[in-house]
């Protein structure tokens, strides 16, 4: 990862003319310092990522990077909107939902979760393949998955290859901080 970037790197990442990043950063729009002795431009990537947040752009390649993505498979309304409520976008998470099986699979396929939390409500056996699937693909051997299940969660879901397993009714203040805990140790391995 990056820690800082030129103006020609910028403006690749924002996908426009390298003199536009000049103009940002010469406004006092754009912060970073120039090299001693020099016309060149360095822009940390933290304020790369402030200024792309605060004007509303695509944060493109950086997006990996700066959002915590959680899938959510067969959740219903109520508990999606308490995962929605204590991972919010400000908090740099991105939630998206799939009602089957097969939508969790193009979903994980074009969104790149990080974790995915499967309600073992859509059926065991169901969730279970999800789970088997996404383990065998080499793109999300390292996704997280979190099962949500009516009764204590026992060996069988570690078998089937989740990695944690919460029983509802439970405290969604508690869900979040281990889904927030669980991607913090996966980015920190990578």
């Amino acid at each position: 990862m990056k820690k800082v970037y030129t103006t020609g790197q910028v403006a690749k990442i924002c996908k426009v003319a390298p003199r536009t990043v000049s103009k940002w950063f010469d406004s006092g729009r754009l912060r970073g310092y120039r090299i001693p002795g020099s016309q060149d431009r360095r822009i940390p990537r933290d304020n790369l990522l402030r200024f792309l947040k605060e004007y509303g752009m695509p944060l493109g390649e950086l997006e990996a990077e700066v959002y915590n993505k959680v899938l959510v498979v067969g959740a219903d309304g109520p508990l999606q909107a308490m995962l929605r409520e204590h991972l919010r976008e400000t908090d740099d998470f991105r939630l998206e939902v799939a009602a089957s099986g097969f939508e969790a699979g193009i979903r994980a396929e074009s969104f790149h979760p990080d974790c995915i939390v499967i309600d073992m409500a859509i059926g065991r056996i169901e969730a279970g393949q999800i789970a088997q699937n996404l383990k065998r693909s080499e793109d999300h051997a390292t996704t997280i998955l979190i099962a949500l299940t009516s009764d204590e969660p026992g060996e069988e879901i570690y078998r089937l290859g989740f990695n944690d397993g919460f029983k509802k009714p439970f405290d969604g203040a508690l869900l979040a901080e281990r889904v927030k805990r669980l991607i913090a140790q996966k980015k920190n391995e990578d």
